[in-house]
């Protein structure tokens, strides 16, 4: 078999493939996919889909100077590999290693840096006015999924689009999927599309037939078009990408070469906005990712001959509780509802949705609209829990605010994903959620340090009718204290004192308590006896017990996995400043910057958030 893939060194290099050789390059690729991620983990489902339709954009488009933008970014694999980056991909999603999204950082051809759905046509619309403006003749081609449209941003930047009739190329991958299967209207509405492909060559066949008479075809195609719409009405009910403002174009199936570069081409010469519709399956290629995409959408290193996760925790994750716990709430309690914004798997909600289908709901992604949702359905007396990534609740905060705290509605939020969540960086770390929720009036915040105390926490919030309520965990496997503390009881606004000390005072969040105690242990060699407080509540705080602290300790040290800024240790600092506490306080969290992939472990060590390091910075302080 020809090695091609390892001759690619450019753009330039695919542009001086033929047809043959690009479908070879296709297979090579896949192969390349499959045995890099089995390693390192990473996105593999929605990239083994797009490798057709990236090797067509890149023949027919001149990237850089055309702008390719990628929605989401986690399918931007292929173009990484074929922009350059072939020899470094070894390192995807490792610490010091490239992005598993595209980063300006990284090579000219990284357009823009996503991370969230759904803003690709936004932000290409604002690269094509740029270019007017400048008067310039480049390309802008937004690439988004068929999940991604569901987001509202996406028809704000459509409806804006359509409006002003700037050229601009929208190119819909459509593989049915986002993370889980996708739902709602739109889902229905390209599957009609998917279905319905017959007129779509009936109408471009007749073009070019009448265009071709001589003298009468142009006049005979203008009367024609006069009348098409009650043929595509006929055919298509709303054809709403028309309707929007677009020229229309497809459905294409997305791994047939030929297919794609012939409408990319002719998208060129459309003066005026245009969506091509292309058909994709994700895990294209690879048996175990087109049987089980959702797993292989994130996937952990796997072995190639099974698909068989390699790592398996023999701890439940927090997501799973989540799912088990709520399904086990809900049996006897009908007014509990579960609502995910396109992950229901993701969150753990699966088994829910299972046994209780008329009470799950999947808004799709669209997490400003799954807010204010369970708005609505907590002011008719139920108990929704929406369950969300830290990460993406960011783009409900007005909803938050609006719409649920100032009705002072009871709505629970289970926040996923809260703190360093690893290899996918910047835009998935949930580092900015005490930040973003604790100036909020009404709002009440836990975090549990274990399994146990996230399972009661779920109990109490489940009867909680005075407010919004949060509990916020981290990714991944729970741990169990047990053994360091059985005290599980949940009252609201009481922290949990697991060790009396008379010389430091350490107050901690969720999972920084089991690092605490590791500290904790680590000072007790160097004969240094600290009270370690488990905050459970950021809101309300624990006041009394705070005032207690600073009378008997000189030297207090919060502990979370929050932004330093706005988080845990600012709400503990004004309370101390209030009431003139002279001794010293450190906040320890996450710095003031975005951090960067990498494993947590290291992530942690980097910023010196760690057992150790947090056990040589109290030593240096204390021994002063």
């Amino acid at each position: 078999m020809e090695d091609l893939l390892n001759k690619i060194k450019s753009i330039q290099d695919i542009k001086k493939l033929d047809i043959h050789q690009m479908n070879l390059l296709c297979k090579e690729i896949r192969g390349f996919l499959i045995k890099t991620i089995s390693k390192t983990g990473g996105h593999l489902a929605s990239n083994l889909g797009i490798v057709e339709l990236t090797l067509a954009l890149h023949k027919v488009f001149d990237s850089p100077y055309d702008k390719i933008i990628w929605d989401v970014g986690h399918q931007s694999y292929v173009h990484k590999i074929i922009t350059g980056r072939k020899d470094k991909f070894h390192t995807l999603r490792q610490y010091k290693g490239i992005s598993g999204f595209p980063k300006k950082g990284e090579s000219p051809h990284d357009i823009f840096e996503t991370g969230h759905s759904s803003t690709s046509i936004s932000a290409g619309l604002g690269y094509a006015l740029a270019r007017d403006i400048k008067e310039e003749k480049n390309e802008v081609i937004s690439v988004i999924g068929d999940g991604a449209m569901t987001g509202g941003m996406a028809f704000e930047a459509l409806n804006h689009i359509g409006d002003l009739g700037t050229k601009h190329i929208v190119v819909l991958n459509d593989n049915e999927m986002s993370i889980s299967e996708n739902v709602g209207g739109l889902s229905k509405y390209l599957n009609e599309i998917r279905t319905t492909q017959a007129y779509y060559r009936v109408k471009e066949d007749v073009e070019n037939i009448l265009t071709k008479i001589p003298g009468i075809g142009n006049m005979v195609l203008r009367t024609a078009e006069r009348a098409k719409d009650s043929v595509k009405y006929f055919f298509i009910p709303g054809m709403l990408f028309e309707d929007l403002g677009f020229k229309y174009l497809g459905p294409v199936d997305g791994h047939n070469l030929k297919e794609l570069m012939y409408v990319f081409n002719k998208a060129k010469n459309i003066d005026e906005p245009s969506l091509i519709h292309v058909i994709t399956k994700k895990g294209k290629g690879y048996a175990p990712a087109e049987n089980d995409p959702d797993k292989f959408h994130g996937a952990s290193p796997f072995k190639i001959e099974t698909g068989e996760t390699i790592k398996k925790s023999k701890s439940p994750k927090y997501s799973n509780i989540l799912g088990s716990f709520l399904t086990e709430l809900a049996e006897t309690d009908d007014k509990i509802l579960a609502i995910t914004a396109a992950m229901p798997s993701g969150t753990g909600l699966c088994r829910f949705k299972k046994r209780f289908p008329k009470r799950f709901f999947d808004v799709g992604i669209a997490e400003q609209h799954g807010v204010t949702l369970a708005a609505g359905m907590a002011a008719e007396g139920f108990k929704p829990f929406f369950a969300v990534y830290s990460t993406f609740l960011q783009r409900g905060y007005d909803q938050v605010l609006h719409d649920v705290c100032i009705q002072n509605l009871p709505v629970v939020f289970a926040i996923d994903r809260a703190g360093l969540v690893g290899n996918d960086g910047e835009t998935h770390h949930g580092v900015f959620d005490l930040s973003y929720l604790t100036h909020i009036p009404n709002i009440s915040i836990m975090a549990p340090k274990d399994r146990i105390e996230f399972e009661q926490m779920l109990k109490f919030a489940s009867k909680y009718e005075k407010g919004p309520m949060v509990i916020r965990y981290p990714r991944g496997a729970s741990c169990d204290l047990s053994n360091i503390s059985n005290n599980y009881n949940i009252e609201l606004g009481l922290s949990e004192v697991i060790h009396e000390g008379k010389d430091i005072a350490v107050i901690a969040v969720g999972e920084m308590v089991e690092y605490a105690v590791d500290v904790m242990k680590n000072l007790n060699e160097q004969n240094i006896d600290i009270t370690l407080v488990n905050a459970r509540f950021i809101k309300p705080l624990d006041e009394n017990l705070i005032l207690e602290l600073i009378k008997e300790h000189n030297f207090i040290i919060t502990y979370e996995d929050n932004s330093v800024i706005g988080g845990f240790g600012s709400y503990i600092n004004n309370l101390l400043i209030k009431n003139s506490y002279k001794g010293e306080i450190i906040n320890i969290g996450i710095p003031d910057k975005f951090i960067e992939h990498g494993n947590v472990d290291q992530l942690f060590k980097q910023y010196n958030m760690d057992v150790d390091s947090v056990t040589n910075m109290i030593l240096s302080k204390y021994n002063k």
